[in-house]
């Protein structure tokens, strides 16, 4: 395994021990799409904000982008005071909004009636360094309170939401692919490259991606015999572009390595390689 797969994955088991997941009730929203995920309300979002841009998270973040987001286990050229000044230099500010990150719901693949395609698994807020650099504060919400449980370089949550959000439809990732899709009237468009080489340039409808990811992680759900197996290591699907049909079949294969789905979340190992864990909550 190469060591950018390693910092891929141990971003996503930072998330996972830190017991990612919003606690959002499944009530019924009158003005809520067929599976469209349930929405994160505004008073959750001002709270997850107010969690990622306390002094400690800002302190932190000055000290990620000091170390242009090498993580603290590894070591820098320079000393730790020069670091400290490049921190305090770093003067980070939250910019936009904090949004939610809708990840592919396991009862959906599953194939559960009114499933929403994606749940609410965390927010994330845009942050912004004095020379430029930009990161995403994580959070989720642990009990009563929202706890920051990951930093990450760039900003695509907030990049991909407001590009979904711009058209009308809701933003979400199939992280063992590193996907993001919008769901709009009832079709799954892609966002990025690898959603489009998910579904194609024009997306399919929501019955048939919902086929396909069937196909593609039905058997890997909890409790399935691949799950028991302690299996992992994140979905790998062929280099050679391809498009979901309607029907539901693929130029993906249905699985050719780990793509072990969580409990919490379909966890592969799915952030972008460019993507690197950053601070957390000790």
């Amino acid at each position: 395994m190469t060591d950018l797969s390693k910092a891929r994955r141990a971003a996503v088991t930072v998330l996972l021990a830190a017991g990612l997941g919003l606690a959002v009730t499944p009530a019924a929203h009158a003005d809520t799409p067929a599976g469209a995920p349930v929405p994160v309300t505004a008073a959750e979002l001002a709270q997850a904000r107010s969690a990622a841009q306390s002094p400690a998270v800002l302190d932190r973040l000055g000290h990620f982008f000091a170390r242009k987001g090498v993580p603290p286990t590894q070591q820098l050229t320079i000393g730790a005071a020069e670091e400290a000044r490049a921190a305090t230099a770093a003067a980070p500010t939250l910019a936009g909004e904090t949004v939610p990150v809708y990840t592919l719901d396991a009862a959906f693949v599953a194939g559960t009636s009114g499933a929403p395609v994606a749940k609410a698994e965390f927010t994330a807020s845009r942050a912004v360094s004095a020379d430029g650099q930009v990161a995403s504060v994580w959070t989720v919400k642990q009990g009563d309170t929202w706890q920051v449980v990951n930093i990450a370089s760039g900003g695509d949550e907030g990049d991909y939401a407001a590009k979904a959000a711009a058209g009308g439809g809701t933003a979400f990732r199939e992280p063992q692919l590193n996907a993001w899709y919008v769901l709009r009237e009832g079709r799954v468009l892609p966002l990025d490259d690898e959603a489009r080489r998910s579904v194609g340039t024009s997306g399919v409808s929501l019955a048939a991606y919902q086929r396909l990811v069937h196909q593609r992680y039905g058997d890997k759900l909890p409790g399935s015999a691949y799950d028991r197996a302690g299996k992992g290591g994140g979905y790998q699907p062929d280099a050679a572009p391809g498009a979901a049909a309607e029907g539901g079949g693929s130029a993906l294969p249905a699985v050719t390595a780990a793509a072990a789905l969580g409990a919490t979340a379909l966890a592969g190992a799915g952030i972008a390689l460019r993507r690197r864990a950053g601070a957390r909550r000790g």
